[in-house]
């Protein structure tokens, strides 16, 4: 299970995030893999990447939310296979909290591609904006959704868990999730085909004439500051530096204060 590989790092990104690795009596286990009927593709090209065997089967169901549901479930019991898998950082039992990034070599997009198909969301919000969105229970990996999408759209995100129930919700919109989902779901990746489409239909939205443009944090430079600090007025700064006097206010408290380091030599 080379992780350089697309597919495989894709297929460990979603085993992640939604596989279960049970521990039996003696080197007795399996990984299981349960999702919707309607995305039991997936699990058949899982299957095809394993060399050893596996089975799938489905089963109907009530749930909390509809009385006929029906799961399909790929099943792998191979201790070889199940050893190679934890190796590579899928813990055993409960694992919502402790998933973290491989720590060797892999493809990123692919394998978060994998993390966002079985954990997260693509598609429109209910005022019909474009949206990407990632729920976890792991500051690990709500970390480096926040890192890869910096790189790739430049937005920043600083993740927080929530009040309610301690999980990560990390949520892109509009332009940076549409440029999020064209870098995630390239042509002829391996994906859930319903994400893969939502994602492809993303394309389609542009910004309404007279929607304020997307905000872009303007980050402060060292020179900057130094000007900031030799001049010592807000508003002679921001005349300057073409910045509001009340941006230039707060910098100026900021670099006093100690709050942000102030610029070398300074």
């Amino acid at each position: 299970m080379d992780l350089t590989v697309p597919e495989y790092a894709y297929m460990f990104g979603f085993l992640q995030a939604d596989g279960h690795l049970q521990r039996c009596a003696g080197q007795k286990g399996k990984l299981t893999v349960e999702l919707n009927a309607r995305d039991v593709d997936v699990l058949k090209e899982f299957q095809k990447l394993t060399p050893f065997y596996s089975s799938i089967r489905t089963r109907d169901r009530s749930t909390n939310f509809s009385e006929e549901y029906t799961s399909a479930t790929w099943s792998l019991c191979s201790l070889k296979a199940r050893t190679k898998l934890s190796e590579l950082g899928l813990p055993y039992g409960r694992k919502s909290r402790t998933i973290a990034p491989p720590r060797l070599a892999f493809s990123s997009r692919d394998y978060l591609r994998g993390v966002i198909d079985a954990d997260g969301s693509v598609g429109y919000t209910g005022k019909g904006l474009p949206f990407i969105s990632l729920t976890t229970a792991s500051t690990a990996m709500a970390s480096y959704i926040c890192r890869y999408a910096k790189e790739v759209t430049g937005a920043e995100r600083i993740p927080k868990r929530n009040s309610r129930d301690g999980i990560y919700n990390v949520l892109y919109t509009m332009e940076v999730a549409q440029r999020l989902a064209a870098e995630l779901y390239y042509p002829g990746c391996l994906a859930l085909e319903r994400k893969r489409a939502a994602a492809a239909s993303l394309t389609a939205w542009v910004r309404p004439t007279g929607m304020r443009s997307a905000y872009t944090k303007r980050r402060w430079t060292d020179h900057e500051d130094r000007i900031l600090l030799k001049l010592n007025s807000p508003t002679a700064a921001a005349t300057a530096l073409g910045r509001t006097a009340q941006s230039c206010n707060l910098r100026l408290w900021r670099l006093r204060s100690g709050q942000v380091p102030r610029p070398s030599g300074e």
